[in-house]
């Protein structure tokens, strides 16, 4: 085992892993962050709606990130947590572990999608999820949703409605989605046609997608398609420490990313599906802060344990402003209490 203590020990290196990082780096806290290198939108060529940085390849973020936590002293280590026990201790896949004050998790989500021929394949390039995303990209284009009974409610529905805005060729696949009566008005009112039957597969062409494919051998033509998929968070390592649960599943935090469990942290998409890049990074930094307080009033504390253990008594407020006279020199030093 690491002899050394960190302050805060980071899972996972994505925007809000990194972001927190940061922080945490300047505030001059001792951090590692243990990250296997496979981040959620890596299929992706590029990620929108990132003030400063739209357009931006998504490892190109990761890659400067990694650059900027490195001059503040971070350590990045790569590899994987495979359990974090109360105290807190975090063991890497291959038996090392690190010991922490504070922990935060960081560690996302994956996307579980249809089974249909096609669609893990072109996933993050012409088969998307996220009309914010990548609707202004394929704007005026083909475009069809395809209908997800496994993921979440509505989201197929929502996803047909909003594309409207980006395509006046809009074409819904119900696939195995069954829909009731005001879904089918609202979706046929904004002028989105609806293609009856199962989707067989995803019809490409010289590494694009040409169509959707219905039984029968039935193509529709498309250029674009969106499918809505069912989030699924990697929180083993909170629900492992027993962090609670909201109503809907995923584990509870309060504004900061504070667990129920004293020491531990979530920030980013595996507590918030909806979290895209620029607010996982908010997030982050949210955690980071309120990490660093919640360390600054456990030193606080063992430094008044340790005056009193010296014998002092409580000082006047002449005698304590001479102290903090003293130990801004002494700082300046770099012999400060």
């Amino acid at each position: 085992m690491n002899d050394s203590v960190y302050d805060v020990v980071v899972g996972g290196a994505g925007a809000a892993g990194l972001n927190a990082a940061l922080v945490l780096g300047r505030a001059r806290r001792r951090v590692a962050v243990v990250d296997a290198g496979e981040p959620r939108n890596a299929p992706a060529a590029h990620m929108q709606g990132f003030l400063s940085r739209d357009g931006m390849p998504p490892g190109d973020l990761l890659t400067a990130g990694r650059a900027e936590v490195a001059r503040y002293g971070v350590s990045m280590i790569k590899g994987w947590v495979e359990d974090i026990t109360h105290g807190f201790f975090v063991r890497l896949a291959g038996g090392a572990t690190l010991k922490a004050r504070r922990v935060l998790v960081a560690t996302g989500l994956h996307d579980e999608v249809p089974a249909i021929p096609g669609v893990r394949e072109r996933w993050g390039r012409d088969v998307l999820h996220c009309p914010y995303c990548h609707g202004y990209e394929v704007r005026d284009q083909p475009i069809g949703v395809i209908g997800n009974p496994h993921g979440s409610p509505g989201f197929s529905v929502h996803q047909t409605l909003l594309l409207t805005q980006w395509s006046d060729d809009v074409v819904f696949f119900p696939h195995t989605l069954e829909l009731v009566e005001q879904e089918r008005e609202k979706i046929t009112a904004l002028g989105v046609r609806i293609n009856e039957g199962e989707v067989e597969r995803l019809v490409t062409d010289s590494d694009r997608l040409r169509g959707v494919q219905l039984g029968g051998g039935r193509v529709a033509p498309r250029s674009a398609v969106f499918v809505g998929p069912r989030f699924v968070p990697h929180d083993a390592l909170l629900t492992s420490l027993g962090c609670a649960r909201s109503e809907n599943g995923w584990v509870s935090t309060d504004p900061t990313g504070r667990t129920s469990v004293f020491g531990v942290w979530a920030a980013g998409n595996v507590t918030d599906p909806r979290a895209q890049v620029i607010t996982a990074a908010g997030m982050g930094s949210a955690a980071a802060i309120a990490i660093n307080v919640s360390l600054l009033d456990e030193d606080a504390d063992r430094a008044v344990e340790a005056y009193r253990s010296a014998g002092q008594h409580y000082p006047t407020a002449l005698e304590w402003g001479k102290w903090q006279a003293i130990q801004a020199v002494l700082a300046n030093r770099g012999h400060a209490f």
